[in-house]
């Protein structure tokens, strides 16, 4: 009989790491995910590789350095000196979510910009924390003068001016609505509000998602949707993704599993009868596991 594998699988790890929201790993989870692409990446040697940038940018770092002094020495070393920037050509690319990727190419996409130069932020004392923008993922600096924005795609500052116009286009009136509507209008601080790890850590898969959803890559899919799941067990919708995904895997048992617990708990969902009729459907299919 052979032995029995008892070593933690990435997904088991991941979960460990997003079981509560004190202490919250963020850079650690964030890198983790990486290991659905690329098992054999080793965590712990990404996480080190970031601790050798911060000692870098800690020994220029005068002691008597004030936040904006620290703050202005940061953005110079992570986007002037080290170049890490947006990847406008391959921006749909999955590697640009992958940390260990990252730091080689030094190319990403806001939330994983973030994600790294808000370590390095942390590291130096900064008070910072993401933003979940709508569209572009931003983050912010808590100074003694006040709070700077800043776009970690390009490490522009952004004035309250150009975050309203930033947002204009996501708070566009629909054409049944009226000038009267305006009393409904949300104040640009609320999209400013900070993000949690576990937040961040969602808006990454879903990026992921999306990516491998438009190009009907289900197995690579499924890896995302179940982390996914291990963040937000009770989210339904995301057990009737997953669902839907191992029904094109031909995973039949699994499918019928996941569509039978979203219309249960989700039974005054407006697809709800949708969903069940599918559910109907695959009971009567031979399972392809």
């Amino acid at each position: 009989m052979p032995p029995l594998n008892l070593s933690p699988t990435p997904l088991d790890y991941f979960a460990t790491l997003v079981q509560s929201d004190t202490q919250f790993p963020l850079l650690e989870a964030a890198a983790s995910i990486a290991q659905d692409e690329y098992p054999d990446m080793d965590v712990q040697q990404v996480l080190g590789e970031v601790d050798r940038l911060l000692v870098r940018l800690r020994r220029r770092l005068p002691a008597d350095a004030g936040p904006l002094h620290k703050l202005r020495l940061l953005n110079h070393f992570f986007f002037t000196e080290l170049g890490f920037a947006g990847n406008l050509n391959h921006y749909h690319d999955p590697d640009n979510s992958y940390l260990n990727v990252l730091l080689h190419t030094r190319r990403g996409i806001p939330i994983s910009l973030a994600v790294l130069w808000m370590e390095l932020a942390q590291g130096l004392g900064l008070v910072v924390r993401g933003i979940s923008f709508p569209g572009h993922f931003m983050v912010k600096v808590h100074l003694p003068l006040g709070l700077v924005v800043i776009d970690p795609f390009t490490g522009q500052s952004l004035s309250r001016e150009e975050l309203a116009e930033r947002l204009q286009p996501f708070r566009a009136l629909p054409e049944s609505s009226s000038a009267a509507d305006d009393d409904f209008d949300v104040p640009l601080g609320l999209y400013l509000q900070p993000a949690t790890g576990r937040d961040i850590l969602t808006r990454m898969l879903r990026n992921l998602k999306e990516i491998h959803r438009t190009q009907e890559d289900w197995e690579r899919l499924l890896a995302v949707q179940e982390r996914l799941i291990v963040l937000w067990p009770q989210a339904w919708s995301e057990h009737r993704d997953r669902g839907l995904i191992h029904a094109e895997l031909g995973h039949v048992t699994d499918a019928v599993r996941d569509l039978d617990t979203y219309v249960t708990h989700a039974d005054d969902s407006a697809d709800h009868a949708a969903i069940a009729q599918r559910l109907a459907e695959l009971r009567g299919q031979p399972s392809r596991d």
